[in-house]
């Protein structure tokens, strides 16, 4: 875990946490052209999902079968935690065809011990190797304005919004000029392959059969609240769409999990009427452990 002290000049500027209070939902939208009736389901059902809820929420979703758009305070941001370690991926991968090769077998191993574990050492390695500049210049081609790096080696402490993750989640999901297809592949692949204790959150309540990748990031902060955060995206047969949900002030990290399933088992419930929900027995250890994900310390 890192040393607490080495922190201290840059968390200091954030404000004491304030009690939870209800999440306010006034700003959700929804929209499409195509099925308006749907976005306007969809938008109520999301924000049922979140009504009464203790802390703050982010939500951003993107359904290219329907044409549908969400968000929920889609640019406020948060802590980053785990969740950044797929930018550090993507980054190192552009860096790559930048400079004209390869992931080495070494980066390998620890990208896949990053994305699949969530190890914080591997992130660590590979946000050294990565560099700030090349990570800012990834931020910009990507069109993530909003994110601010973390400082120093705190990478968990990096500065994301929901519609920053939602542009991420986009270029990993469609043929773009930032990442290359077969990148795009080994992210993807690499998030569906997280270890069943990490497969909480957006996944909750997708259909049977539906294919899956997510990343997640849990963190305390001054040892009361919580960041709690999951970044999903679902293909196969007739779908296409992603799902952000980002959380902060929750009371631990179980009622913060509890918060994106709600919004994701709407949002699954809807894009797909009539389809049985995945057993998710088996599928991740029974309850998540109520500890840090490392990405910083938990008193910082």
């Amino acid at each position: 875990m890192l040393a607490a002290a080495a922190l201290a000049g840059t968390a200091a500027a954030e404000p004491p946490p304030q009690p939870a209070a209800a999440v306010r939902t006034a700003d959700a939208v929804c929209a499409s052209a195509a099925r308006p009736d749907l976005a306007r389901r969809l938008g109520a059902d999301i924000r049922d999902a979140l009504e009464g809820r203790a802390g703050v929420a982010s939500v951003a979703v993107r359904d290219r079968v329907h044409g549908v758009r969400c968000a929920v305070d889609a640019g406020r941001r948060y802590d980053a935690a785990s969740t950044v370690k797929v930018t550090i991926l993507a980054a190192l991968l552009r860096r790559a065809r930048e400079d004209g090769r390869r992931l080495t077998a070494a980066e390998r191993a620890l990208a896949t011990t990053m994305i699949t574990r969530s190890d914080n050492g591997a992130a660590s390695a590979l946000w050294r190797r990565v560099g700030r500049a090349r990570f800012a210049r990834f931020l910009t081609l990507a069109g993530m304005a909003r994110t601010v790096p973390g400082p120093g080696r705190y990478w968990g402490l990096t500065q994301i919004t929901a519609r920053d993750e939602d542009r991420l989640l986009a270029l990993l999901t469609r043929r773009n000029a930032v990442l290359a297809a077969a990148d795009r592949a080994y992210v993807l692949g690499l998030m569906h392959r997280v270890v069943p204790a990490q497969r909480w959150g957006t996944p909750a309540g997708r259909p049977a059969g539906a294919g899956w990748h997510v990343k997640n990031g849990w963190l305390p902060r001054h040892g009361r609240v919580w960041r709690v955060h999951s970044l999903g995206a679902f293909d196969g047969r007739d779908r296409d769409y992603t799902i952000v949900v980002l959380t902060r002030d929750t009371p631990s990290m179980a009622y913060g999990v509890a918060t994106i399933e709600r919004v994701a088992r709407a949002v699954h419930r809807d894009l797909n009427p009539g389809l049985r929900a995945a057993d998710p027995a088996g599928e991740r250890a029974p309850g998540a452990a109520e500890t840090s994900d490392g990405s910083v310390p938990p008193d910082a």
